[in-house]
C-alpha cells in the first residue's frame, strides 16, 4: 500500500508563488508516473502537470509557463512550482502515483489565491 502525504499549500497574494509536496512511502515510486490534479469548488477535478517515470514533464495549457512539476526518486517526492498565481489558481491540490484511474492519491492541500 502507498500513501503519499501532500504540504505546501496556504493562502498567497496574487502574483506570489508557492511550491507544493508530495511524499510517498515504500519503495516502488521511481517506477510510476505522477501528477498534480486540482479541483476546484463545483468544478470536476482537473490534471495540472505530470511527469513520467524517467522526468519527462507535461503541464496544461492554463498553468504552461508559471507552474513546473518535478520528482525526486531517490526522497520518493514529487514537486509543484506555482509562481505568477492566480484567483482562478484557487483549488485543492491533490497528487497521484500511477494514474488517476487505478493510481494512489494524496489527500489534498488547499491552495487559495486572493489579495
Amino acid at each position: 500500500q502507498v500513501q503519499l502525504v501532500e504540504s505546501g499549500g496556504g493562502l498567497v497574494q496574487p502574483g506570489g508563488s508557492l511550491r507544493l509536496s508530495c511524499t510517498a512511502s515504500g519503495s516502488i515510486f521511481s517506477i510510476y508516473a505522477a501528477g498534480w490534479y486540482r479541483q476546484a469548488p463545483g468544478k470536476q477535478r482537473e490534471l495540472v502537470a505530470s511527469i513520467t517515470n524517467s522526468g519527462l514533464a507535461n503541464t496544461a495549457d492554463s498553468v504552461k509557463g508559471r507552474f513546473s512539476i518535478s520528482r525526486d526518486n531517490a526522497k520518493n517526492t514529487i514537486y509543484l512550482q506555482m509562481n505568477s498565481l492566480k484567483p482562478e489558481d484557487t483549488a485543492n491540490y491533490y497528487c497521484n502515483l500511477g494514474g488517476p484511474t487505478l493510481g494512489y492519491w494524496g489527500q489534498g492541500t488547499q491552495v487559495t489565491v486572493s489579495s
